[in-house]
Formats: C-alpha cells, structure tokens, sequence
C-alpha cells in the first residue's frame, strides 16, 4: 500500500472566517488602565518588573499551563502502596509549573518583601491581576499566604521562624517538614457545617498538650472544617474553642517531632469552576497546633488575614472581567458577520464599550483599595478607606462578574459555550470570589457594621466622594443622596445591599472621574448613576465616545 498523508486520508473543508490562534501578547502593554493606576498608586517603581511578569503570563506557554491544570483537577491521595495513612493531594503537572511562575513572581509576598515602601501592595496586586487573567485556581495558595503575614505577626515566637521561608519566591512541592523545606505555603481553614460565615458557630474545640497555656502553648484539636482550600499548604491558621472562647492556632502539616500531623482530609469538593485549586473537608483529631494571639480572641487575630484575602477576591474578579474583555477584543476583531467584522458591527460596539466601561472602573477601584493597604498604617482616613471600601469593592466587583463573564461568552456564539474556548473556564471561575470570604449578604452587613462600630471609616468614605464633586451632576446627586442616607444614622439591614451598591458605583466613578480621560469617566457616571445606562450591558446611548473608549481598552492589542 502507498503512504498517504493524514490530509489524504481525513480530508476537511477550509476554515474560513475564524480567529487564528492567540499567540503571545503582554497582558501589561495593552492595559492602560492598569498602567496607570500603578502610577497613581506609587508603584512604578516595580513597572519594569511588572511589564516582564506581563509578558510571562501572556505566552501561549503559560495559558496552555492554565488549560492543563483546570483540565486535570487534583486527586485525593489518602493512603500510600503499603496502607500508611498519606492525606496528601496529587496534583498535574502543570499546577507546580503554576504555582513556581507564582511564586517567582513574588505574587504572594511582594507587598512584605517591601514592606514600608509606597505601592508594595498595589506592585503586588498589579502582578497578581496579570496572573489571574491566566489562572485563578492557583491564586488561592497565594492569597492567603499573602494574607497570614500580618495575623502571623502577633505571635512573634512562631512567626519568626518562618521568615524567610515566607519571603523566598523558591516553590518547593515537597511534602516535608517546613524546617527542611526551601519556601512554604500557608493556608487558613476557618468555616464549619453548621455555621459557615457564623464562625461562633464552630464547634471544634482545643486541649492544652501540657500544662502551658495561652498564646504560645501547644494544643490538641478535635473537630471538622467544611471547606479547606489549598490542603497541601506547608502550615494553617484556624479557629477552635477553648474555655476562654473561639482561639487562633498555628497548624503545621507536620508536627515538631517530624512526624505527619492528624489532617484527615476525607474528600475533595467537586467545584463548579476553580477546579485547579484543590478544596477539601478535613477532620481533626488530636491534631498538634499553636495558639496564636490572645486567648478567646480568634476572630479579632484572624481577621486582619481575611481583610487581605478579600483584597485578593477583589482582583481576582476584576482580573476575569479583562480577561474575558480581552479574548473578546481578540475574536471579535477578526470574525466577520454581514460583511463587516463584528467590533465594527454598532451594536457590538456598544456592547464592548459598555464592557470595556466595567472592566476599567473593578481595575481602577482594585488598584485604590490596594493602595490604601499601602497608606493605612500612617494615614488614618487611609485606614478608614481600607476598612470599609474593601467590603464594598468585594461586593461589587465580584458580584458584578459572572454577568460579565456570561456577556463575553455570548459574543462567541456557540463555540463560547464549549469548553475549548478560554470563556468555559473563566465563567465557571467567576462566581466563585463573591462567595469565597464572605457572600454579598456577609459583606453588606460588614459595611453596616463599620459604619456603626468604626465611624471614622464613614468620615473616610464621604471625605474621599467629596473630591470629586463638582465633575459630573450625576455624580453630585447620587452623592447628596448618599450622604442623606449616611447622615441619617437609619440604615435598616434590608437596605444594605442597595447602599452598598450605590457607594461602589460611587467610588468607581470617584475614581475615574478624577483620574481617567472624560470620555470614560463622563460615560461610566451617566451610565452608572444617572439615567443613561440599562440593565444589561450594550445600552449605552447614541452619543456616546465609544471609538475613545474602545481604543483606550485594546491597548493596541490589535497593532
């Protein structure tokens, strides 16, 4: 028989008026947006350093990592070939070749590494948002890594020990004691069955080892933990009762002696999307850990951790708005429909701006909070901004991206609902930061209760508006309204979820206003807070700059 070609053997017809594939772009040249909030918020000096990390998690090399890791989800492995007890989790390759890129990238530490210096936190949120439009699964070991510093803190016994192997930007896989170990991930199990965000609820509870107690000692915990991202993590804080009440611990993988601590994990979830990052029920039986910080005042040492990894939820919804935006740009600007491609067709073009509008204003506001982080310890209203606008930015801004990511996936047609397409992933992914940290119903009642407890993150709020009256009339009625409402001191918990929206339009727009071209700022305000916005996005009116603002959002992307 004579050799024949493939093509000889399986003919096909040619494919016409399709996307060629995506080759590598720098997910930082083509954001502007981004660029400049890294300016405003005082961390050009890690722009160069950005700018590379960009081009990294841009390459095809690095989205195929993405593909991978999601494809092939981690798998339980809790006994060995003889029978010994593991509870480890078997993860792709490609989620190792993920997490080395991370942590190279010092995504999970940066802002600690230049602790002190304007723009650490906004430099790290910056590259953080870059790999995130790659892969959000990985994000997961990162952000709370990132966020156990400062609660880690408070326990300087336990703490110290741990410096270096938390600032080294080495990945070390390894399931072996710390003390061994080149770096170290942590993690935090905090939720129950029975209570979720009602942590008093937990019922776990911790017996001195010896005759020690208090922050420092040595405890054994009994009990469950519902939902453990990030199982394979090196140590752990979580909360656990004793006499004095709800306690923070220290929870090594292993324990001093060498030997495996009791970490039953006794399933993996099987989540909708984040499907890269392993998610685990764990039990707890006698299960060596330290306690952290006073005795009876768990939730007050860890919550500093949570206000951190609520940071990391903001960018990382922002992160899948622009990259669902982008492999939109891309498609759209090269499938053609009744003669003309589809970005040229006006109604997709009001589509995308009005998408391009979103995006921008969930960058803008990620970048503002982050930057508050780095300003808090010496600027009161600073504090203030951070406290209350990281509840609202986590609200808003996640709440906002499912629909978003669903819009994107439309402007695909059918072949946006298959999993090939980047969008099945990045719409599995997009519900997941809303509720992660706090559910919308958890956060409207944090801004309630900053605004009733810690009145100065109220002053901050209505300080930071007030700059930029006077720009926009719609604007200064949603403003004067807001403050009526403030001032009135009669905010009924039924209300929390209109008034929190109404305070994260404000802050985008704040934002932008001050801060971005007319074209923008005056578009997303009317859109947002007047009356020429819809419901859905595309109902921008007529009028409006969309050639500017959709030029602003390629980036060039298309040169």
């Amino acid at each position: 028989m004579p050799n024949r070609s493939p093509m000889t053997e399986l003919p096909t017809h040619d494919v016409e008026n399709q996307p060629p594939a995506m080759g590598d772009i720098n997910y930082f040249n083509i954001d502007a947006a981004l660029k400049e909030g890294v300016n405003r918020e005082e961390a050009d000096w890690a722009f160069s350093e950005i700018r590379e990390f960009g081009a990294i998690m841009g390459s095809v090399h690095a989205r195929e990592q993405a593909r991978l890791a999601d494809k092939f989800s981690p798998e339980l492995k809790p006994f060995d070939p003889q029978g010994r007890r593991l509870n480890e989790v078997e993860f792709h390759p490609a989620y190792h070749n993920l997490m080395s890129m991370a942590m190279k990238g010092r995504i999970h530490n940066l802002a600690w590494v230049h602790e002190g210096r304007p723009g650490a936190h906004a430099a790290q949120m910056a590259k953080a948002f870059i790999f995130n439009q790659t892969e959000g699964g990985v994000s997961c070991p990162m952000a709370m890594t990132y966020a156990v510093y400062p609660a880690l803190k408070v326990q300087e016994d336990v703490a110290g020990p741990l410096q270096d192997l938390l600032m080294s930007d080495e990945y070390d896989e390894r399931s072996i004691p710390v003390s061994e170990k080149t770096a170290m991930t942590m993690g935090m199990f905090m939720t129950e069955k029975q209570g979720g965000s009602d942590v008093r609820a937990n019922s776990t509870k911790a017996t001195p080892l010896g005759e020690k107690t208090g922050p420092g000692a040595e405890y054994l915990l009994n009990g469950h933990k519902f939902f453990c991202s990030a199982p394979m993590s090196d140590a752990f804080l979580t909360l656990a009762y004793t006499d004095q009440g709800l306690t923070c611990f220290f929870l090594p993988r292993w324990k001093p002696d060498g030997t495996r601590n009791n970490l039953f994990i006794q399933r993996l979830k099987d989540k909708v999307g984040n499907r890269s990052n392993a998610s685990s029920e764990m039990e707890f039986i006698d299960t060596y850990a330290v306690m952290v910080g006073a005795e009876g005042r768990g939730v007050p040492t860890i919550i500093e951790m949570v206000q951190h990894t609520r940071l990391f939820c903001i960018m990382g919804s922002a992160a899948l708005m622009r990259s669902a935006l982008t492999q939109v740009f891309y498609h759209t600007s090269h499938r053609r429909a009744f003669q003309r491609r589809l970005i040229e067709q006006p109604l997709m073009r009001n589509l995308l701006a009005d998408m391009a509008l979103e995006s921008e204003a969930a960058t803008q506001l990620m970048m503002r909070v982050a930057g508050a982080f780095d300003r808090a310890p010496s600027d009161p209203l600073e504090d203030g901004y951070k406290r209350i606008a990281t509840a609202i930015g986590k609200y808003w801004v996640c709440k906002r991206t499912p629909n978003f990511t669903y819009e994107a996936m439309e402007c695909f047609g059918g072949s946006g609902y298959i999993e090939e397409n980047m969008l099945g992933r990045i719409y599995r992914e997009s519900p997941v930061n809303s509720i992660w940290e706090g559910s919308g119903n958890v956060m409207c009642l944090d801004v309630l209760r900053a605004m009733s407890r810690e009145p100065e993150s109220t002053k901050a709020l209505i300080v930071e508006l007030s700059r930029a009256t006077g720009e926009h009339p719609d604007y200064d009625t949603a403003f004067a309204e807001i403050v009526d409402v403030l001032e009135s001191g009669n905010i009924p918990q039924s209300r929390a979820r209109w008034l929190t929206e109404q305070l994260a339009k404000l802050l985008q727009a704040n934002i932008l206003l001050r801060h971005a071209p007319k074209e923008v700022s005056h578009t997303f305000t009317a859109s947002r807070l007047g009356r020429d916005g819809g419901h859905v996005y595309g109902a921008l009116p007529e009028d409006a700059p969309m050639d500017f603002i959709l030029e602003r959002a390629m980036g060039g992307m298309m040169d």
